[in-house]
């Protein structure tokens, strides 16, 4: 493993993208510190705006190298850091494997799932106003057929995403399928394929699954005992 100062890394674990480079990070020991940022309340000082003008997490800062994007974060990690081959393999049909499956999760698994966890906790939170019915069944029928493509394209009949060994493309792909649990929707209900590999990768990482999405589940409670829905 690569020595030196700490990886230092600003995130909002609320933000799927961070919740993932959060659990690489911790699952394979990399010494690190975490500088919180709530993107919510408008935490971007101007020192983070001048490692990241876009203002958005994640942003990893190791011995003066500034990276931004989830994606790039972890297979940069991966690869400096020398974790378990499995994460981001060298063997150049499996990488491409991961690679394929991160190109397309950021058009397809990200924005689909992430739009339901928008219209039914930040809308209504920023707004006050009752959740958009019409618009939530849309985006649930966009995220049903996203699922279906996640089961037939790349889980078909292995038990993670690019193959038989968890990588980045799983973190990626199930804190993005949790953000929805912030409303108390378990979204994989009725896919017992899906359900069985988000347990898998549960297993795989351990604590850091739920240490990562901490803040998640207490909105969720907030909002199933009836209280303020967002921080």
């Amino acid at each position: 493993m690569a020595t030196g100062r700490l990886v230092e890394v600003y995130l909002d674990l609320l933000s799927q993208p961070c919740r993932a480079v959060h659990i690489l990070l911790n699952c394979a020991k990399i010494p690190h510190r975490v500088r919180t940022v709530a993107l919510r309340k408008g935490e971007q000082t101007p020192d983070f705006t001048r490692l990241n003008p876009m203002q958005k997490v994640p942003v990893m800062v190791d011995d003066g190298f500034v990276l931004t994007e989830s994606d790039a974060i972890l297979k940069y990690l991966a690869t400096k850091y020398y974790v378990p081959e499995h994460w981001y393999p060298r063997q150049p049909e499996r990488r491409a494997r991961v690679d394929e499956y991160t190109a397309w999760h950021h058009s397809n698994t990200r924005p689909h799932a992430a739009k339901v966890f928008i219209l039914e906790v930040l809308l209504p939170a920023q707004s006050g106003s009752p959740v958009e019915e019409v618009r939530l069944v849309r985006a649930l029928s966009q995220l049903d057929d996203t699922l279906g493509k996640l089961e037939s394209m790349f889980l078909r009949r292995q038990p993670f995403l690019c193959g038989d060994d968890i990588t980045v493309a799983d973190l990626l792909a199930v804190c993005e399928l949790m953000q929805p649990v912030g409303s108390g929707r378990d979204i994989l209900l009725g896919r017992p394929q899906l359900q069985s590999w988000r347990s898998r990768v549960q297993s795989a990482v351990g604590d850091a699954f739920d240490q990562a999405h901490a803040i998640l589940y207490a909105i969720r409670d907030r909002l199933t005992a009836g209280g303020v829905s967002y921080l």
